[in-house]
């Protein structure tokens, strides 16, 4: 396609690490009226996958359309492979303006510098640099960027020179110190909402998009808001907005764990002993305690609750802008999350090893005025690394070949049920000790781990809570070998790619 596209525009919002079922029209307990509303307007698809659930893989299989076993980032503090292309410089080749707002947590590739990571907290808040450095980023011509969940001290980039643009220049306070000299806070954040990241990705998304409507600029846009991420922090009325008596707090059937492979049983220990597990020493999400007390996980769920409905609040602004600037009928907007989130199902929380539904699966939704049905459901089987081809794909831009996602434009506009028999999820916590790959299919999901003999399979049609991991048992036989086959040939559809250094995590 030549420049100055006439294609539709694009705009992607995402969150961080929140749990599928956390929009209002699936859950009477949470309030989400903007996504509510955009599930109004288009179509929510309920059977969507991360490729990876952890942030990086995840972030990068998103602009990249491959999961990482090609791209190269397969868990936290990995990085890109040096000739890796975007799906924002095919849309900048078609004429497109491309710009991300908020949470990158995309390392530099190669040698290059590595100012995103823990290990590098002096470029993260030498905000003298982050003056001048706006792009490129990974196809993105114009970025904006925090890395900051809550009150971590990761907090800097764009992100503390706008605080500062603001008024409030100490804003160090409010936020934990790189020494770790300070606390972590928990509930009620006293930093006024003003000057907290929702606003500012806003209000930066919105400033870029005013802009592209006064030049008249075709663009693809990326909205990364950092929360429902914990640590649980929210300033009021937020983190007061949800009662705790009043959410429902998931449990753990006694025994559930028994069939399972053995990490999962140590979560419900005191004091684990993940040491079997641990190759390269660096941290493992997940692994460690995840015992509970009930009202623990009550207060948790409902700042939980209390962090997306703020989020989602923020959302609205962006959809509003949209409007007043007459860009809806000409924009692509689609809303998902990184990777799910367990507060308290199956004994667990936050995330980690632990390939069930809660952390998976994620919330999805598209809009496209008169291309993606209204106030529809769809069960189609999706994954992020398809986002990239189909964004290429209603846009009328040649998909690269080297993308192996799937192009879902059929099955956004109703044109099609599914485009997908199957999709993989991969997770290489550890390079060869904790190295595992699940297949879903629209009835069944398969765990195989690297080099052990257990694993998991659960039937989400007879099991849909997951209770029974029917791995070892007799019935299933069959049906594991037929999905072993399966995953083999997903598997053979892709080259794997030499696994790069890993940096700061």
């Amino acid at each position: 396609m030549p420049p100055n596209s006439t294609g539709p525009n694009v705009l992607l919002i995402t969150t961080d690490q929140q749990h599928w079922n956390t929009l209002g029209v699936v859950n009477d307990e949470i309030e989400t009226p903007n996504l509510d509303r955009l599930c109004e307007e288009g179509t929510l698809f309920d059977r969507t996958y991360c490729p990876n659930p952890t942030c990086t893989p995840t972030r990068a299989s998103i602009i990249t359309g491959k999961p990482p076993s090609q791209h190269g980032a397969w868990a936290l503090g990995t990085k890109l492979l040096e000739n890796e292309h975007t799906v924002g410089e095919e849309f900048q080749a078609a004429g497109y303006e491309t710009a991300l707002f908020g949470k990158g947590h995309l390392q530099p590739t190669g040698d290059s510098e590595d100012y995103e990571s823990i290990e590098s907290m002096g470029p993260l808040q030498n905000l003298e640099f982050w003056r001048d450095f706006h792009g490129p980023f990974y196809g993105f011509e114009h970025v904006e960027l925090n890395r900051n969940h809550a009150d971590e001290q990761l907090v800097g980039q764009h992100y503390a020179i706008w605080m500062e643009e603001q008024g409030l220049d100490n804003w160090r306070e409010y936020f934990r110190k790189p020494t770790g000299t300070k606390d972590p806070q928990y509930g009620s954040w006293d930093l006024p909402e003003e000057y907290h990241y929702n606003t500012w990705i806003a209000e930066r998304t919105n400033a870029r998009l005013t802009e592209y409507a006064e030049r008249n600029d075709p663009f693809f846009a990326w909205a990364s808001f950092p929360d429902p991420h914990p640590p649980y922090l929210v300033p009021e009325p937020w983190a007061s907005m949800y009662d705790p008596d009043e959410v429902t707090v998931p449990t753990v059937e006694s025994g559930e764990h028994e069939d399972n492979p053995p990490h999962f049983q140590l979560t419900q220990r005191d004091d684990p002993d993940f040491s079997e597990w641990r190759e390269t020493g660096k941290f493992i999400p997940g692994f460690g305690s995840h015992r509970r007390e009930e009202d623990e996980l009550a207060r948790d769920i409902a700042l939980y609750y209390g962090m997306t409905s703020f989020t989602d609040a923020y959302v609205g602004r962006i959809l509003d802008r949209l409007d007043e600037l007459g860009l809806t009928e000409d924009t692509i907007v689609v809303f998902t999350t990184d990777h799910g989130h367990f507060f308290g199902q199956h004994g667990l929380t936050g995330k980690g090893p632990f390939h069930y539904e809660d952390l998976i699966r994620l919330p999805f939704i598209a809009r496209y005025p008169g291309e993606v049905p209204a106030g529809r459901r769809c069960a189609a089987l999706q994954n992020l690394t398809d986002l990239a081809p189909t964004f290429l794909s209603f846009a009328d831009v040649d998909i690269p070949r080297a993308m192996t996602g799937v192009d879902q434009s059929e099955v956004w506009r109703g044109e099609a049920e599914g485009v997908r028999d199957c999709t993989v999820v991969e997770n290489r916590a550890e390079p060869n000790a904790l190295h595992l790959k699940t297949l879903v299919t629209d009835r069944y999901k398969l765990t195989v781990y690297r080099d052990r003999e257990y694993g998991e399979l659960f039937d989400l049609e007879e099991d849909p809570a997951e209770r029974h991991n029917r791995w070892a048992d007799p019935a299933y036989e069959s049906v594991k070998r037929d999905l072993h086959r399966e995953l083999l040939f997903a598997e053979m559809e892709k080259e794997p790619l030499p696994m790069p250094r890993i940096s700061g995590a």
